[in-house]
């Protein structure tokens, strides 16, 4: 009776410890999967406020860009934009021509600095081959100098059509060159029958030193273009990087269509450009 008393009770705990164990791992699984559930919903919580943010913030660099276009679409066109139509020529060699200055500068500098030293330094030269030495080193720097803004000063570099529209009705170019020194001078052409070839070397074109319209029964379109004997008129003119002349090119009419022309200031004569491309 006693061991049948003992054994039920044994069944009896084990039992309910195998209830215990079972509902304890119900219960883990249950909060197992509530914790992915709650992480899967809090991490697409999250994705959805950063996707919603970087939407926002889109939004606003769009709204950005938008007010920003607007505020450079209402500058006003500077004079040269309204009489000149975009850059329809580029200087192939611009950046060769540049380059080739700045060696050509720099070496001159170099020699000027490195010249002194050549007194200096003791050596067993006489005085006056060292004022040779010196002299050959800085005419030969000054020279190369020179026939390199000589040769480059009469390059190309951007070459635009002037409206008719706002030049009189006649075709017009403008042409940008660079100085020695990298400084940009522009040329407004406002007729381009005054420009004729050239035998200059390192150039193509050069404005005309006389000119000579045909009679009006012959042309009666270029003979208009002449004004009253004695009388002068502005063919081209020259302009610095701030936008002040320095330079123009004046043609004074005479009897017959005939016309002498001079420069003024510092205007740019000839240029070189690739009829090619043209």
């Amino acid at each position: 009776m006693f061991h049948l008393t003992t054994s039920r009770l044994a069944s009896h705990r084990a039992h309910r410890l195998a209830l215990l164990f079972n509902s304890s791992v119900v219960c883990r699984r249950s909060a197992a999967r509530a914790l992915k559930s709650w992480s899967t919903s809090s991490g697409c919580g999250l994705q959805k406020q950063r996707l919603q943010l970087t939407t926002q913030s889109c939004h606003l660099l769009t709204s950005r860009l938008t007010v920003d276009g607007a505020a450079l679409s209402t500058k006003a066109p500077s004079s040269a934009d309204s009489q000149a139509q975009p850059v329809a020529y580029h200087g192939p060699l611009t950046q060769t021509f540049r380059r080739l200055k700045i060696f050509s500068l720099s070496s001159l500098g170099l020699s000027c600095i490195m010249t002194p030293f050549i007194f200096i330094v003791e050596s067993s030269l006489p005085l006056s081959a060292r004022i040779v030495l010196a002299a050959t080193a800085l005419s030969t720097s000054s020279i190369s100098t020179a026939l390199v803004g000589w040769s480059g000063a009469s390059y190309v570099v951007d070459l635009q059509k002037l409206s008719p529209a706002d030049n009189g009705g006649i075709e017009g170019i403008e042409m940008t060159t660079l100085t020695l020194t990298l400084k940009r001078l522009v040329t407004r052409v406002y007729d381009v029958d005054f420009l004729v070839e050239t035998k200059r070397p390192f150039s193509k074109w050069e404005l005309a030193q006389s000119v000579l319209l045909p009679p009006s029964k012959e042309d009666a379109l270029m003979a208009e273009k002449s004004d009253a004997p004695g009388e002068e008129e502005t063919i081209a003119e020259t302009f610095n990087a701030t936008g002040e002349i320095v330079g123009r090119w004046i043609v004074k009419w005479e009897n017959d269509g005939r016309g002498t022309c001079r420069g003024t200031g510092k205007v740019v004569r000839y240029f070189n450009v690739h009829e090619e491309l043209l």
